[in-house]
């Protein structure tokens, strides 16, 4: 996360890459795979993207750019593919990761972070675990093409 004027051509293109070419690569070879008896049992296809695109959060102009592209994929293949694969996307807040740590390096720090949102805490991975598990299940078998946040209410609810 930095700023826009210390950004570089070269940070954009590799979030970039990571971003959205990871998917375009990754959702390709799958693709196969995918196709293979969908007729019978329906897919579903889950991406990551971030609250940043929607929220307009300051800091996150590189990764917020590729990870909107992540999702004008998404919809774009929610669309192509349906009915056989089902196209989703998460969009989560600030989840404990290990990528994350530094915003973690102590108490007075972690408490600042979880006073941001409306619950009161910031997301574990677990709480983005169940969420593509429900979207990858036939028990969301009527959802496609959402975009759906996971981030402690901070994209809709101001404390």
């Amino acid at each position: 996360l930095r700023s826009f004027r210390s950004l570089k051509r070269d940070d954009y293109m590799n979030d970039f890459r990571i971003n959205f070419l990871g998917a375009v690569n990754f959702l390709q070879q799958c693709y196969p795979g995918l196709t293979q008896g969908a007729e019978v049992a329906p897919r579903s296809v889950v991406l990551f993207s971030t609250v940043a695109v929607a929220q307009g959060l300051p800091m996150h102009a590189s990764i917020a750019a590729s990870k909107g592209a992540v999702e004008g994929l998404m919809r774009s293949l929610a669309a192509e593919w349906a009915p056989k694969i089902r196209v989703n996307c998460i969009a989560p807040a600030l989840t404990e990761t290990p990528l994350a740590a530094k915003f973690f390096a102590n108490e007075a720090a972690r408490e600042a972070m979880n006073a941001r949102y409306p619950l009161g805490r910031t997301g574990q991975a677990d709480d983005l675990a169940a969420i593509a598990a429900f979207l990858l299940s036939q028990d969301s078998s009527w959802i496609t093409g959402q975009t759906i946040g996971v981030d402690g209410g901070l994209s809709t609810l101001r404390k």
